[in-house]
């Protein structure tokens, strides 16, 4: 930001960029473009709670590079990720105001849901913002919340394998994103290969079971960028695969009518539509084959009509 310029802030995790946090971010371009200012996205990372409470992190709806590519899509001129430490939790929000809002980025309006909380205990809240805000010259504005609508509510939708209801507070389905690894290789001696996703860690995974969704290359930098840009219709598989025993859990997609793909490597983005069934145990290859037959039938026709 040039020194002399004004913005209008919003700030927040922001994880998933669900349906209220773009009320958030989309009144935050709305306020800057009134006032021929920038908009700026404050976010942190890591997670809060991962600092404050070691081992407590919650599973993560989005890396930090596709919530920074949503928050840019929705207008947003600058997303800013703040390194969230021991030290920082410990500003008050009297000097988290004076250090971040004011001095790093003279905001001269601040948009925030309604139940914003903000500084060391989260001993600020709206009230606390607009008394700073009269202190150190912006406005604040709040934006209503969206009922059922929060992270939380959306993990506790993908824990149960309810990927549409994710995909309801998102506004879009839910994504897991990971390199392409090398695994036993079996949907390929089935007839299906499929790409397996090594996730980071805390990564949001929906249940176990199979998915009607789609498979997408994503360039990400310093790694082999191949069919960028490509999204194919694909069915998904979540879970140990209980016909074989002993497999750990993972994650695999099966792009439908590609047999050809090369993704060693590669980073990709596996969209989660619908579930399909749960994970079953079948007594033959044969019978597993017919049931792969079924689900590639039925992702065919969801993915169609979406």
């Amino acid at each position: 930001m040039q020194g002399s310029e004004r913005s209008a802030v919003t700030v927040g995790v922001f994880d998933g960029v669900h349906l209220g946090h773009r009320r958030v971010a989309e009144r935050t371009v709305e306020a800057a473009r009134a006032r021929g200012a920038r908009s700026v996205a404050v976010t942190f990372e890591p997670h809060p709670a991962e600092v404050l409470r070691p081992g407590s992190h919650p599973a993560r709806l989005t890396t930090p590079r596709r919530r920074a590519e949503l928050l840019t899509a929705l207008g947003v001129d600058e997303v800013l990720a703040l390194s969230f430490s021991l030290e920082l939790s410990r500003m008050s929000p009297g000097d988290f105001a004076q250090a971040v809002l004011a001095e790093r980025l003279r905001a001269s309006v601040v948009v925030v849901g309604e139940d914003f909380t903000f500084g060391h205990g989260a001993a600020g809240d709206v009230e606390t913002l607009r008394a700073l805000g009269d202190k150190y010259d912006f406005t604040v504005e709040t934006v209503p919340l969206l009922d059922g609508v929060s992270s939380s509510a959306i993990r506790e939708r993908l824990v149960a394998g309810d990927a549409e209801g994710a995909a309801a507070g998102l506004g879009r389905p839910h994504r897991v994103e990971g390199v392409v690894v090398r695994g036993y290789q079996r949907g390929r001696q089935l007839g299906f290969p499929t790409a397996n996703v090594e996730t980071p860690p805390h990564t949001a995974i929906p249940a176990d079971g199979v998915y009607a969704g789609w498979l997408e290359c994503v360039p990400v930098a310093n790694l082999p960028v191949v069919y960028a840009g490509e999204r194919w219709p694909a069915a998904i598989s979540v879970g140990t695969n209980p016909t074989f025993e002993g497999v750990p859990r993972t994650v695999e997609a099966y792009a439908l009518d590609r047999d050809d793909l090369e993704l060693y490597g590669v980073h990709v983005a596996v969209d989660f539509a619908a579930r399909l069934r749960g994970n079953t145990r079948f007594d033959s290859i044969e019978a597993l084959i017919d049931q792969i037959h079924a689900d590639v039938a039925e992702t065919r026709r969801l993915t169609a009509a979406i």
